[in-house]
């Protein structure tokens, strides 16, 4: 599913209008999807008060469309027009004709009879401004827009919003102050960058996505998808009943230090349950000591190691002779950033050429080794998946992490176009960018996963589709996916706090067979 700006929403429409199907048909379509989830909606939809908050454009002629679907399912609609609108009017005729009462915010000083319908309806339905050209919001618009964000509060009301709340910005997520949010929102069509970029995603509530009959390939050359479980289930390595382990994969993890042992173990049991045939665990000899009775599963090459517990310099051998041996690379969890460490991992990357033939997963100390060296991007000559949550993105590209945060998809975009590698933007609606422009959003903002250990559990799982033979994009998607899916099943479990690293990993095959199976549904 792609997601869309404002200037290709209105291409697409203009296309679809060269292709045959006019705004108008549009619009009814539209208006009848919205009519369809404002029903869901309803514990019971006959007889139920509905307001129709109506604007100016082409968003309020979806909710006038929605007012007669829902008016002759057997809602007491009431159309409330917040602006004028334009003479002609059909779809506002059309409602008058079915006897739909239609009031006018210059026929209501004081905003009284709107402050009446509000206390009395159970559905609000938000259709004032859609994915025009963002305004700020003024006047009796404004003061309208207070009462309803008002009376939402006061928990009165569910209210559903047409595309957009009316103030949240389609392309940026800013969101104007009078805004009131909305409990649902029906994207028409396709979601909107805004509906995924903070703050406005803390407005949008439950996205929902209406087809509304726009001809089918005219999005081919859009270059942000969101990651749908669709989307996985044709991505996820097929699993062929004639295999052995040698199929699936041999990763070599890179990892650990003796003040981030549990990092080895995260990373490990991450790509063994996203389905890698064989891991090896490259790691301290002290650390390998500690935690091979807890990776009885995976193989061991223990390094040498220097005082304190980290990589020792003379390790680089060891790994460089290994890694003929596998078809992917973890590397940077739990590392450590001491100065024998460092000169391991600047020779394994930056310096060795033995490392170029495999692709592999930086994450962690190992991004944060990268950033000590300007234009690191010219000597990591591998295909990699770079992995940085905000603070690591900051010190990889010199810029302040508040600066990335307020524009995440164009910052992992540029930065993966720069550096010639996948980079995997960690947070909430991680993004994931390709050198080719391409991107790909998750659909999940989980504060669960805001807890150690959980990036080791992504590197992992990453490393292990590597394995696997999927390319560095597609890995990237799969493992983003799998890994907030499983935070959600978690979550729906145990609620949006206590939940650690480790909860995550019995859920990711979980969520790959639901995948396999077509059935999305969280537990």
């Amino acid at each position: 599913m792609k997601v869309v700006t404002v200037q290709e929403m209105q291409a697409l429409e203009v296309a679809s209008a060269r292709a045959g199907v006019t705004v108008d048909a549009l619009m009814e379509k539209a208006g009848l999807a919205v009519a369809g989830e404002a029903m869901r909606s309803l514990e019971s939809p006959r007889g139920a008060r509905v307001l129709v908050l109506v604007g100016p454009g082409n968003n309020g002629g979806d909710g006038l469309v929605a007012a007669r679907h829902l008016h002759q399912w057997g809602a007491r609609v009431q159309v409330y027009l917040c602006a004028p609108r334009r003479s002609p009017d059909p779809k506002r005729e059309l409602c008058e004709e079915r006897g739909i009462p239609i009031f006018s915010f210059d026929q209501d000083p004081g905003l009284g009879f709107l402050q009446r319908q509000l206390a009395a309806s159970s559905l609000v339905v938000d259709a004032v401004l859609g994915t025009g050209k963002a305004r700020r919001l003024e006047g009796t618009l404004k003061e309208a827009l207070a009462l309803v964000r008002q009376a939402r509060q006061e928990r009165r009301f569910v209210l559903l919003a047409v595309d957009l709340c009316t103030g949240l910005d389609a392309d940026t997520g800013a969101v104007d102050p009078a805004c009131p949010g909305a409990d649902i929102t029906v994207a028409l069509g396709y979601p909107k960058v805004g509906h995924f970029t903070f703050p406005g995603a803390s407005v949008t509530g439950l996205l929902k996505t209406a087809d509304i009959g726009m001809p089918k390939g005219l999005d081919e050359g859009i270059g942000l998808e969101l990651i749908t479980s669709e989307l996985m289930a044709s991505l996820l390595p097929e699993r062929p009943l004639e295999a052995h382990k040698g199929s699936f994969g041999r990763l070599l993890v890179v990892a650990g230090s003796r003040s981030y042992i549990g990092a080895t173990m995260l990373a490990c049991n991450g790509a063994y349950r996203v389905g890698a045939g064989v891991v090896t665990l490259a790691s301290p000899r002290s650390v390998d000591t500690m935690v091979a009775p807890h990776l009885v599963e995976t193989t061991h090459l223990p390094l040498p190691e220097m005082e304190g517990g980290g990589i020792a310099a003379m390790a680089l051998p060891v790994v460089q002779g290994a890694l003929s041996g596998y078809a992917a690379l973890v590397v940077g969890c739990g590392l450590g950033q001491a100065a024998e460490t460092v000169r391991f991992l600047e020779g394994l990357l930056l310096e060795g050429p033995a490392v170029a033939a495999l692709p592999l997963v930086v994450d962690a100390d190992g991004l944060n080794i990268l950033a000590r060296h300007p234009s690191w991007w010219q000597k990591l000559r591998a295909r990699a998946v770079l992995t940085p949550h905000p603070g690591e993105m900051a010190r990889l590209t010199g810029l302040p992490a508040s600066q990335l945060q307020e524009r995440r998809l164009a910052s992992a975009r540029e930065a993966a176009q720069e550096w010639g590698q996948v980079v995997v933007l960690k947070g909430a609606f991680t993004v994931v960018a390709s050198p080719d422009g391409k991107a790909r959003l998750s659909p999940f903002a989980n504060p669960g996963l805001a807890t150690a250990g959980t990036g080791d559990v992504l590197a992992g799982a990453v490393g292990g589709l590597l394995a696997q033979g999927l390319t560095p994009f597609d890995a990237a998607t799969c493992g983003v996916y799998l890994h907030a899916a499983a935070a959600e099943a978690v979550g729906r479990r145990l609620g949006d706090a206590g939940m650690v690293a480790g909860d995550l990993l019995p859920e990711l095959p979980r969520r790959i067979r639901a995948i396999k199976a077509g059935n999305t549904r969280l537990p």
